[in-house]
């Protein structure tokens, strides 16, 4: 009897749910068409383009150089009896300051004997012009039996020269050592840093010894490098002097985020850099260690420092100037046109750091995607985010 009664129960259940699943089958609702395509247009937000001329603002990286640096160097030898109190680096000094003084005794003895021998040839030349005014006043009373190309050698023409010549050569010789004697005195060729010295008081150097490391300090280079097709919207002063391109540098790693250095783009460096093959270019900075007080809290350029650079290049005529985004693969740019999605092939004159500059593809008053669309296909419906007016 209970087999009997759990049997009945239970395919009084597997009934009871064939019924709740014919049920359910038999009053599902359709699925309807109306409206399919508007409910698929895409919700997207759109940009007029604006057709113009636009100044590219270029970004490079670069290094800090020094526009003038030698090695300073005697040109004559001796001992090094004093030196400077900035001739230690990091030490200033400005041009014509005396930074080593060579021992001077020997070069003074020598001056003294060149000038000893210029007065003894002097006083030779004097002695043959005596000679020669004796010879002048025979020859008067000679004058008919003496032939004509013997007169020179009468007149001593021969000894006079040649006495006029030991003065001279003397008279180099004096000032021969009296420049040996100058030089003895070290000066800095223009107004300069000392980066580095190798001498000091009681040294022995002799001529080419390096003596220290001096660098201008009227002003640096920065040299950046760029991609080669940037070039052409670059303005350098050696060939542009009345409008070169401007220049902003930056130093991120040590300078505050408002700090900044201006100067001046000089030239291109006729070399690819090697490793990268991108365009060598040069950056002039005037005053770069801030000394000038008339313009302040100015941050220093220090050498070999890494800065970076944004130039103002040449202006971009007849062109969209989009932001690098809107710029989809293959240089395409998606538009709205009449509420479908066209796909335009562009033309990009130049990419900065921010926009791309489109100089066909494009035409002013173009409806620009801005949205980023997960289907991306050609005539695709779209509709504007706020009754079909664009929201920039």
């Amino acid at each position: 009897m209970t087999t009997k009664r759990t049997l009945a129960i239970i395919a009084g259940i597997f009934g009871l749910a064939i019924a709740v699943v014919a049920v359910t089958f038999l009053t599902e609702p359709e699925a309807e068409r109306t409206g399919a395509v508007r409910e698929s247009a895409m919700l997207v937000q759109t940009t007029a383009a604006e057709m113009g001329t636009w100044q590219p603002r270029l970004r490079a990286s670069g290094t800090v150089e020094p526009a003038r640096d030698i090695m300073l160097r005697p040109r004559v030898s001796g001992s090094v009896q004093s030196v400077a109190d900035a001739f230690t680096p990091g030490g200033r000094a400005d041009e014509g300051e005396v930074l080593v003084r060579l021992d001077p005794a020997d070069y003074e003895n020598a001056l003294a004997q060149r000038r000893s021998e210029l007065q003894q040839a002097r006083t030779n030349l004097e002695l043959e012009l005596g000679r020669q005014t004796v010879a002048r006043e025979d020859l008067r009373l000679l004058s008919d039996s003496v032939r004509a190309r013997n007169r020179s050698l009468v007149l001593r023409e021969p000894q006079v020269n040649a006495a006029r010549a030991q003065v001279a050569s003397a008279e180099a010789a004096v000032d021969q050592a009296r420049l040996a004697l100058a030089r003895t005195r070290v000066v800095a060729p223009f107004d300069a840093q000392i980066l580095s010295r190798t001498a000091n008081v009681g040294s022995q150097v002799g001529p080419g010894d390096g003596l220290a490391r001096l660098v201008g300090v009227d002003r640096y280079w920065v040299v950046a490098t760029v991609p080669q097709d940037r070039i052409p919207y670059l303005r350098f002063a050696d060939d542009d002097p009345e409008q070169p391109s401007p220049a902003v540098i930056r130093n991120r790693t040590a300078w505050p985020a408002s700090a900044t250095r201006e100067g001046t783009l000089r030239r291109l460096i006729g070399e690819l850099e090697a490793p990268t093959r991108l365009a060598r270019i040069v950056i002039e900075v005037d005053d770069p260690l801030a000394m000038d007080t008339a313009t302040p809290n100015r941050p220093p350029l220090l050498l070999s420092s890494f800065v970076e650079v944004e130039l103002l290049g040449r202006p971009v005529e007849n062109a969209v100037r989009l932001t690098r985004d809107l710029v989809r693969n293959d240089d395409t740019v998606w538009v709205m046109e009449e509420g479908e999605l066209r796909i335009r092939d562009v033309e990009i004159a130049l990419r900065d750091a921010e926009y791309a500059y489109v100089t066909a593809g494009l035409a002013d008053g173009d409806r620009i995607v801005t949205t980023d669309l997960a289907t991306v296909v050609e005539g695709a419906p779209l509709r504007l985010a706020s009754d079909g007016e664009g929201t920039s």
